[in-house]
């Protein structure tokens, strides 16, 4: 079956059993190249598809889902997600549907031919190796992923949307005497042409050589300047805390806490699936919902957690449209492009700048909100760079760091950590480094 034949099936075979049903179809491409040592090592393309069905019957909720649009595999996937809700305790309903119409958020950004793409994986890997101090380029690549997802209920729900996002990543050694420091990085956007392979590979090379001849950092509490990447890892962990799930859990110290100011005037956090260049961007979300910008954090005070219908509901909020899940998923919540407003009053005095963590999942709790995680930085003195720093742990926990922040770049960028987050440099009072004694 096609898909539009599968959706109008499943939709009439669950009328005729008496059922509320939602089908989430998603399919996903993802192309990597490869380059090493001057040519193509690796070229690999992967296809996925399947539905998924969210199946209402006697007042309770199953899923199943189907990898096959034949009929009896669709008939299969139905009846196992009405015998999974009749087994299952829990209760539940499927919102009100309407149309939600058809959506390229992506048009040609990926349009151009292999060859071209290919071109930029090797060309990213020879422009890597442009300087004395690259001893070893482990691989130059590319990497595209092209989504599609078909929404249909049989409360009137029916949209689909197209996205996706092409991007560069490279890793190497570069070493200067006995210094030696590993780079990996990744650069995305919304469309191929955008990317420029010399400039990357530069700004690749510039974030690692200032790391070379890093000197041990002696254990203190320092002025910490977190540099975008560091921060938008933690915004990631932070995230868990903003779930409407994890909340109705009992896993975010954010419960009970709406109104009340969580964090510096300084921190404004957005969630917004509506950015024209988001690479975590959407119309509408897993149950149908539109999307819009949501400000979950406005100067510091604490505004709304994320939700899905479930969770708005039960903590008797508002439904901010974030309800996620694969085709082989249950309903979850998860943000789209989460990110803190840049400001633009930062300047460095002294301190530490935080240019990476390592292990943070590891070594951060989304409950509890602490962290103690490797890291590496810069040391600044009188409004300058120093030297390097190297061999430390930064520990803290990350309301007692949001409330600290006394100051925010404007040098906004993001990381793809599932979904999008994105931050400034910030500024933070300070926190505790364990480094030489």
């Amino acid at each position: 079956m096609t898909l539009e034949e599968a959706k109008a099936y499943v939709l009439r075979r669950a009328r005729e059993l008496g059922l509320e049903a939602e089908l989430l179809f998603g399919e996903e491409r993802e192309l990597s190249l490869r380059a090493r040592a001057g040519r193509l090592e690796e070229i690999k393309e992967a296809r996925q598809r399947g539905l998924g069905l969210r199946v209402v019957a006697e007042g309770k909720v199953g899923y199943a889902y189907t990898e096959e649009l034949s009929q009896e595999a669709l008939d299969w996937a139905l009846e196992e997600a009405r015998e999974n809700a009749l087994l299952s305790a829990k209760a539940g309903a499927l919102p009100e549907g309407r149309p939600l119409g058809s959506h390229d958020l992506l048009g040609e950004g990926l349009s151009a031919p292999p060859e071209r793409k290919k071109e930029a994986a090797l060309a990213l890997e020879e422009a890597l190796r442009q300087d004395p101090r690259v001893k070893s380029v482990l691989m130059g690549g590319y990497l595209e992923r092209e989504s599609r997802v078909a929404l249909a209920s049989t409360r009137g729900a029916e949209g689909s949307f197209r996205t996706g996002f092409a991007a560069l990543l490279g890793s190497f050694v570069m070493a200067e005497g006995k210094s030696v420091k590993q780079g990996w990085d990744l650069r995305a956007g919304k469309e191929f042409h955008a990317l420029e392979p010399g400039r990357t590979a530069l700004e690749f090379r510039e974030k690692t050589a200032r790391l070379l001849h890093a000197k041990p950092l002696r254990t203190g509490r320092y002025r910490a300047y977190l540099e975008p990447r560091a921060m938008a890892m933690l915004l990631s962990v932070f995230a868990e805390a903003l779930s409407g799930k994890n909340a109705l859990e009992g896993k975010s110290r954010l419960l009970g806490r709406l109104g009340e100011r969580i964090a510096s005037p300084l921190v404004t956090l957005i969630d917004d699936p509506t950015l024209e260049k988001g690479l975590f961007s959407r119309p509408f979300d897993a149950e149908g919902t539109p999307t819009a910008r949501t400000v979950v954090v406005e100067k510091g005070v604490f505004k709304t957690f994320l939700h899905n219908l479930e969770t708005a509901k039960a903590l008797g909020q508002r439904n901010t449209g974030h309800a996620a899940r694969g085709y082989r998923g249950v309903l979850e919540v998860a943000p789209t492009n989460l990110y803190l407003e840049p400001v633009g009053n930062l300047r460095l005095t002294e301190g530490v700048v935080v240019t990476e963590l390592m292990g943070l999942h590891a070594g951060a709790n989304p409950v509890s909100l602490d962290f103690s995680v490797q890291a590496l930085g810069l040391w600044v003195e009188e409004g300058e760079v120093r030297h390097a720093v190297e061999n430390f742990a930064v520990s803290g926990n990350l309301l007692e760091l949001l409330q600290g922040v006394e100051a925010v770049g404007d040098d906004l960028d993001w990381l793809l950590l599932g979904a999008a987050y994105g931050s400034p440099t910030v500024a933070v009072a300070e926190l505790s480094f364990a480094g030489a004694s």
